[in-house]
């Protein structure tokens, strides 16, 4: 009995022995091996416009934009052009660029016997619907001619004899006529796809215009 007395004395002392040792170490051991993995000198906590940042979602892409223009107009087509643009609201984003052409050709009247007749005459005009025209004045060659359009080229000309007779009017011709034809171009910057498409439904009712983009040089202004 005595025996088994002091075997259990000396099982209890090795455990103790055990624990407070071995187990012991392997605690530090752990401990040290969190703390090299946590590494506690590199951590650093964000401040709120930090964590702010982290957690702000990107925004969007912006839509491509691009600088379009759409010409050439003259005389009533410009004034026309730019009423049809109005509705689109493009503010100060839409500028007009003017360029002095030299025309080669125009579409005419003969000129007529004195003013009163070019004045009926123009009367006649405006009742089958053209607005474009203009009575020459003092040129001692065309005086009282009236001047239906002047072009560069003489297929432009043409084009625009067809229409006049396609309104009903008889006594239009083209002929050869240098002169200074100051031409107009509406430009449209950062114009996106819905702009775009706009513009392009637009030019069907405007004969010989056109959009394209802007010339480098002028993207800028």
């Amino acid at each position: 009995m005595r025996t088994v007395f002091l075997i259990l004395v000396l099982a209890n002392v090795a455990f103790f022995a055990f624990a407070w040792f071995g187990g012991g170490a392997e605690a530090n051991g752990e401990a040290q091996i969190i703390g090299q993995q946590l590494n506690p000198e590199k951590i650093h906590l964000l401040v709120p416009e930090q964590v702010s940042a982290l957690t702000r979602k990107p925004e969007p892409p912006k839509p491509a934009t691009v600088c379009l223009e759409w010409g050439a107009f003259t005389g009533a087509d410009a004034v026309r052009a730019g009423q049809a643009l109005e509705p689109l609201g493009l503010g100060v984003r839409l500028t007009q660029r003017r360029q002095e052409e030299v025309a080669a050709y125009w579409v005419y009247i003969a000129p007529l016997a004195s003013r009163q007749a070019a004045t009926q005459k123009a009367g006649e005009l405006k009742r089958l619907g053209v607005d474009e025209y203009f009575v020459v004045p003092d040129d001692p060659k065309w005086r009282n001619a009236i001047s239906l359009g002047v072009f560069k080229t003489e297929e432009a000309a043409k084009a625009r004899l067809d229409a006049l007779r396609a309104k009903g009017v008889k006594s239009a011709s083209v002929g050869a006529r240098d002169t200074q034809l100051s031409k107009i171009y509406f430009q449209v910057r950062e114009a996106n796809s819905t702009i775009t498409a706009k513009l392009n439904e637009l030019i069907q009712g405007f004969a010989g215009t056109e959009v394209r983009e802007c010339a480098p040089d002028e993207k800028k202004g």
